[in-house]
């Protein structure tokens, strides 16, 4: 049992309340899975540059000169140090090198996640602290995910915990368990994906990242998961401009969405939807089984 949430806004005058909406609907799910806790933020992207979210179990000792050490390396970047997670600013071109640069000058540091605009923070701990240690109430975006855990199958680790990402500005929060994920993984190294965990929800993710490099667009990856994968899911997921949802054919897994003239939201249960602005007069609904829901501000849904 995990608690899910995102929310998408169509109106840009609450962009600056993005980070305290979406803490306040992760808090409200701490019940749902205390172990750890996470959430993703999609906020304005600066031309030319990209964001890499990078974590460290020693972060006084690994993020102490990093910037001079990456310089040296030749990549210009600067360091943002939020606790034991910090936001690197790099040319967006440099994105597919950040990896290997920083296993040769920090090698115990992981990679949270890497694009143009998302940011993304998690720890073990309950909501309420992984909020206000990395001040999430304070960030602006456009839209975000978040997720609470109560771990099943793998250790309870700050790796272990979501949103995964892996590929650039995509993100994925999964209430549930994959049967075939091991077979999914071999197919996927295969075709040159990495992970970092055993996790099945890091496989959903890598999945749908495939399928987004073979060209389909995000509601398209999520109709081939409904096929590919096996087992009982919610998906809610993040790309640069999109947001989606998708719930296995069985759908055993407790969803709501709700949906303005201002905003989309998801909540694995309405009390994470409660005070959200005008919640009174939206158009509440449980989403379908087996059935793609996305939304785009690139694009009609």
């Amino acid at each position: 049992m995990c608690g899910i949430v995102g929310l998408f806004l169509k109106d840009r005058s609450l962009e600056p309340q993005l980070g305290t909406l979406l803490s306040d609907m992760l808090i409200t799910m701490t019940d749902r899975g205390p172990d750890s806790a996470g959430i993703a933020i999609y906020g304005t992207a600066a031309d030319g540059r990209a964001k890499v979210t990078i974590q460290s179990a020693s972060p006084d000792t690994d993020f102490a000169g990093l910037a001079d050490a990456l310089k040296a390396k030749g990549l210009d970047t600067s360091v943002v140090v939020k606790s034991t997670h910090a936001v690197l600013d790099i040319p967006a071109d440099k994105t597919g090198d950040i990896r290997e640069l920083l296993a040769s000058v920090r090698p115990n540091v992981r990679v949270m996640g890497s694009g143009d605009s998302v940011e993304i923070y998690k720890e073990t701990g309950l909501p309420k602290d992984v909020v206000s240690v990395f001040d999430v109430r304070s960030m602006s975006g456009t839209h975000g995910i978040g997720h609470t855990r109560m771990a099943t199958e793998s250790a309870v680790t700050t790796l272990g915990a979501h949103p995964f990402s892996t590929g650039d500005d995509q993100c994925l929060v999964h209430n549930g368990s994959l049967s075939n994920h091991n077979n999914i993984r071999r197919e996927l190294i295969r075709e040159g994906m990495t992970f970092e965990t055993q996790n099945d929800s890091e496989v959903a993710a890598a999945y749908l990242t495939s399928q987004m490099a073979k060209g389909k667009d995000l509601g398209e990856a999520l109709t081939g998961a409904l096929d590919d994968l096996d087992g009982f899911f919610t998906f809610v997921v993040g790309t640069k401009s999109g947001f989606g949802v998708v719930r296995d054919p069985i759908a055993c897994k407790p969803a709501v969405m709700a949906e303005t003239d201002q905003y989309v939201a998801f909540g694995s249960e309405y009390r994470a939807l409660v005070n959200l602005p005008g919640i009174e007069t939206a158009r509440v609904w449980e989403p379908e089984p087996a059935t793609v829901y996305f939304w785009d501000h690139e694009k009609a849904a």
